[in-house]
């Protein structure tokens, strides 16, 4: 029977093969009571599986070498979830205290941590929380003495082109394939900042998520067409459909040899004007893919990667150390490393606000620049590290979410304290290191001067000013269809904060995924965008239809569409917009 699913499409591309389904691991454990006598015996046992993990993952990162940087960022986070006393030494205490056996221990543990997670306001982090339960799940596969089961069934398919269909997908399991001929990846859930799909774009493999219950639905063998930039799955698709995206797969992979070749060559627009294309990162790890993708740059250095799984922020050196590699890395290309931007409270670990009141929306509360200003030893120790590591290349601060002028002043007296430390410290540093502000609330783009007249440069976070614009959570599957980057009025402050910093001769990017989606990069050239930061492997494709748009021809068109007031008239005006 022939049957179509949706999801999310988070990695372009068509994939034709036949469905591989990966087990469900289960995380439904038994709750058993151990004798005082056998309670050390379980804590070791605890111990024991948890060091047989920790050595799994340094052996699977040392095998990858020649693998995308993504990966190996991605064994780095679940090693140190792993690390982390929450993981690490509780589970130990209730083992002790409730006399319980380790896989209930460590799972209760890990459901507290989840739960914390999912409250966060900010997609990328709640999307941790599948990390967290895939490491888990990794030490409970030990504990129960089945840490290998992907492995063993792959030994079988030697050469066969595989779509896997799976619930989720941990970097092990990911590691499980790398040998193989699959094709995609398709799960019941994640979603665009997921693991999966940062692997699957690094990688250049179609990937739909999001599609619920696909693992149940489909069968081993079957054959899928997986369409990754619509977020399509075709279950035994009939022979015209099948031919019809055979044809479609070979004029893809033909576009993408032709890309390829764009890697050394400029952004340059047909009326040679020169564009930036930067790239998004999460870490030193991928420095790697700036540099295989042409980026002339980073963008957005997203320094949230450090504090993910702690329950305070690491310290000055320990960040230090983590900007210096990146930067050094990138060898003289310049690197904009945004600060601390995470939502909810500072320790990731508070239920409710000041008082006792729970947190009612903690998108609108505590979050970014507003939480740095809250406690200045934190930013400070921030600040001083990306200085002292400014020494070693062209490194730009970037600071998230302004939206009144006197959090500016704030945080460029706390960068004139932490210079002046440094200084009493005899400690080297760019003494004109540019600081800029992310416009991601409308009322930081209604009123933008107040910024241009503080600040070297400023960014475009589309993501979420589009979210607060429409007042839509795009990571809500109920309201998610509403998220409209080409609503009027998210065009209307587009333009109004390009054009300001055209004529205030301010430096402008974007870092959202508008600026790494080449359907809206004319638009973009033609309201005056010269920056455009993204996850590396988009740069090319961007490239191209940079190098095939005349500014002058396209700026009219873009005015006159960022004027219109209905957001199916300018779908049709960008369509005929980039056909030009």
């Amino acid at each position: 029977m022939s049957f179509t699913l949706h999801g999310l499409p988070v990695s372009g591309g068509i994939a034709i093969g036949q469905a591989h389904l990966i087990s469900q691991a289960t995380l439904e454990v038994s709750h058993l009571v151990i004798a005082p006598r056998q309670v050390e015996k379980e804590v070791a046992r605890f111990d024991a599986a948890l060091e047989r993990v920790r050595a799994e993952f340094e052996a699977m990162k040392n095998s990858l070498e020649k693998s995308p940087a993504d990966m190996r960022a991605f064994i780095d986070l679940h090693r140190m979830i792993l690390d982390d006393p929450e993981l690490s030494e509780v589970p130990r205490q209730i083992i002790r205290e409730r006399r319980c056996n380790a896989e209930w221990a460590i799972v209760q543990q890990m459901e507290m941590l989840v739960e914390q997670f999912e409250r966060m306001d900010d997609a990328y982090l709640r999307e941790r929380s599948y990390d967290v339960r895939q490491a888990v799940e990794r030490v409970v596969r030990e504990l129960a003495g089945r840490s290998d089961h992907v492995a063993n069934r792959l030994k079988k398919l030697k050469g066969e082109r595989l779509v896997v269909v799976a619930h989720d997908l941990s970097p092990a399991d990911m590691m499980a394939f790398k040998n193989q001929d699959f094709a995609s990846f398709v799960t019941d859930v994640g979603g665009a900042t997921s693991h999966t799909a940062i692997l699957a774009r690094s990688m250049g493999i179609p990937a739909v998520l999001g599609l619920h219950h696909a693992r149940q639905l489909i069968r081993d063998g079957e054959t899928l067409i997986v369409d990754g930039a619509r977020g399509v799955l075709i279950v035994n698709p009939d022979p015209r459909i099948l031919e019809e995206y055979e044809l479609r797969k070979t004029q893809l992979e033909l576009e993408d040899s032709k890309l390829k070749r764009l890697k050394t060559a400029r952004a340059t627009t047909l009326d040679k004007i020169k564009i930036d294309l930067l790239a998004n990162i999460e870490g030193p790890a991928d420095v790697e893919a700036v540099i295989e993708y042409g980026a002339d740059g980073v963008g957005l250095f997203r320094t949230e990667f450090l504090f993910l799984e702690r329950g305070e922020m690491p310290g000055e050196d320990e960040q230090f150390e983590s900007y210096r590699k990146t930067v050094k890395g990138m060898d003289g290309r310049p690197i904009v490393i945004r600060t601390f931007d995470l939502g909810n409270d500072k320790t990731l670990h508070v239920e409710e606000a000041p008082g006792g009141r729970k947190r009612v929306n903690p998108a609108l509360g505590l979050r970014s620049v507003r939480l740095l200003l809250s406690d200045p030893n934190v930013f400070l120790a921030q600040l001083r590290a990306i200085l002292r590591a400014s020494r070693y290349g062209k490194v730009k601060i970037l600071v998230p979410m302004f939206s009144h002028a006197f959090q500016v002043d704030q945080t460029l007296a706390l960068l004139e304290q932490a210079k002046s430390s440094l200084r009493g410290e005899k400690t080297a540093f760019d003494e004109s290191i540019e600081i800029g502000g992310m416009i991601e609330v409308p009322a930081a783009a209604l009123a933008v001067g107040t910024f241009l007249r503080r600040l070297d440069f400023l960014s475009i976070g589309t993501n979420d000013l589009i979210q607060y614009t429409l007042a839509i959570d795009r990571a809500d599957e109920q309201v998610a269809n509403l998220y409209d980057p080409l609503h009027p009025a998210v065009l209307m402050l587009l333009s109004h904060v390009i054009g300001s910093a055209e004529k205030a001769g301010v430096p402008v990017s974007m870092c959202g995924e508008m600026a790494g989606d080449p359907d809206f990069t004319r638009l973009l050239l033609g309201l005056g965008l010269r920056q455009f930061s993204m996850f590396p492997a988009r740069i090319p494709a961007v490239k191209q239809r940079v190098k095939q748009s005349d500014i002058s021809a396209i700026e009219p068109v873009a005015r006159r569409i960022a004027r219109l007031d209905e957001s199916a008239k300018i779908a049709e005006q960008i369509e005929r917009l980039n056909a030009l």
